[in-house]
């Protein structure tokens, strides 16, 4: 502890009075000016108690706090004049106490103070001894910081924010880092808030980032370094929750297309590479939803990533020939999704117009369009049989089809065949 020390420039009456202390000490304890503490740390918002006591021979005059030394010294405590108004005497009306407490420092209260003894001269008071000074340092450690990121998943492409905050800090200074995978990111943007004098401070850190579809793995850390830390603070945000990756769509059919009329047609639907899992698939026949789709299979893939699958089995009548089947799938909430595939036979329909004919083993049948109407003259009429006979025969192929028929016509001499240009008659009435 370093012992008071005489102060120069006193007057005479002072150097007499110190000359009688130190006289009479030879035999009694001499006067002390006590201010123990060399250096003393809070944080803001907290009561500073600041020590000074007296001992020995006390001289008549007065006890002051200053912060700060010289001319530009400030006035902190005394009894008698107007001192801070957050300051107050810890021990009331003491003679030997002077300790002084400051409550709800601020950064602004930092500095050395010094308690100092003074002694009436001839005319003002004249200062006496001086405490050794205590060094106050006013600051607060940061909170834990915390990290936030978009309201809703973002797909990978244009930058997305992250931002990261603390407070209650002091001094103002602090330095904030951002990493992705430990690796340090460009262009954040610091502020710290408010830009005067405070009690306190908060920080506000932004970043951006651009997502990519390997992202569900990945991590974001907003690093913050103060001088009241012995080691930085850090606070990681999982890219994951702010992911989002759409499926890709891929619809194919079993067998290949095109089918034989009445096949079985078996149509399969993958989404694939898509995060997070939320999804649902559903399948659809020339627009109209079906219920005969198997229930899809969910699986995760090594880079945590989704793939969807469902299959579709439909019979390949006439009916169905050109239908669209599209896969359609919800994920996320998102807007739906889909991908389809067309049906299609390997037998052309029929020919608009054209009568359908079948033939097996060199024989064919035709479907005949309905007879006439009965054709009379001169009191006779012509009339096609019921059921005209007779045989077709198919030709080489390439070549037109040709055929020959016998028609009889019931109890009428003259006959009448209105073919058309694809056939000739042979008959009699």
């Amino acid at each position: 502890m370093a012992p008071s020390t005489p102060v120069s420039g006193l007057s005479v009456p002072c150097l007499v009075l110190l000359l009688l202390l130190e006289i009479s000490g030879a035999g009694a304890q001499e006067f002390q000016l006590l201010q123990p503490q060399d250096a003393v740390s809070v944080s803001p918002g907290e009561t500073l108690t600041l020590i000074c006591s007296e001992t020995g021979p006390v001289p008549v005059g007065p006890t002051k706090w200053f912060k700060g030394s010289g001319s530009g010294r400030q006035l902190v405590y005394a009894d008698k004049e107007e001192s801070l108004p957050r300051v107050t005497r810890a021990v009331n009306g003491s003679n030997t106490d002077f300790t002084i407490r400051i409550s709800d420092t601020r950064p602004e209260d930092a500095g050395i103070y010094r308690c100092v003894k003074f002694v009436k001269g001839s005319g003002a008071d004249e200062e006496f001894r001086s405490g050794a000074g205590t060094v106050v340092s006013v600051s607060g450690k940061p909170s834990a910081p915390s990290v936030s990121g978009p309201h809703s998943r973002a797909e990978p492409g244009p930058p997305v924010t992250f931002t990261c905050t603390s407070g209650g800090f002091a001094p103002r200074d602090i330095t904030v880092t951002w990493l992705k995978n430990g690796a340090k990111l460009p262009d954040s943007q610091t502020r710290v808030l408010p830009a005067h004098k405070s009690v306190s401070y908060s920080v506000c850190s932004t970043v951006g980032v651009n997502l990519t579809a390997g992202d569900t793995r990945s991590q974001l850390t907003c690093q913050i370094e103060h001088s009241t830390l012995p080691a930085p603070l850090r606070a990681t945000y999982n890219l994951s929750d702010a992911l989002r990756v759409p499926p890709r769509l891929r619809v194919g059919t079993a067998p290949a297309a095109p089918v034989a009329l009445n096949e079985s047609v078996t149509f399969t639907c993958r989404a694939e590479g898509f995060y997070p899992k939320d999804a649902s698939l559903t399948w659809l026949e020339n627009g109209n939803e079906m219920d005969l789709g198997k229930p899809f299979h969910l699986t995760e893939n090594p880079d945590r990533t989704y793939t969807l699958q469902s299959s579709l089995e439909v019979n390949a009548t006439e009916q169905r020939r050109q239908s669209a089947f599209t896969c359609r799938v919800v994920h996320d909430s998102q807007p739906p999704v889909g991908a389809s595939a067309m049906l299609r036979l390997s037998q052309p329909p029929p020919e608009p117009g054209k009568d359908p004919t079948s033939c097996d083993a060199g024989k064919c049948a035709v479907e005949h369009p309905p007879p006439p109407p009965p054709h009379c003259t001169a009191g006779k009429c012509q009339v096609w049989s019921a059921e005209p006979r007779g045989h077709f025969s198919p030709s080489p192929p390439g070549e037109p089809l040709s055929v020959t028929a016998t028609l009889l016509f019931q109890d009428y001499p003259s006959t009448l065949l209105s073919w058309g240009p694809w056939a000739e008659r042979e008959g009699e009435g």
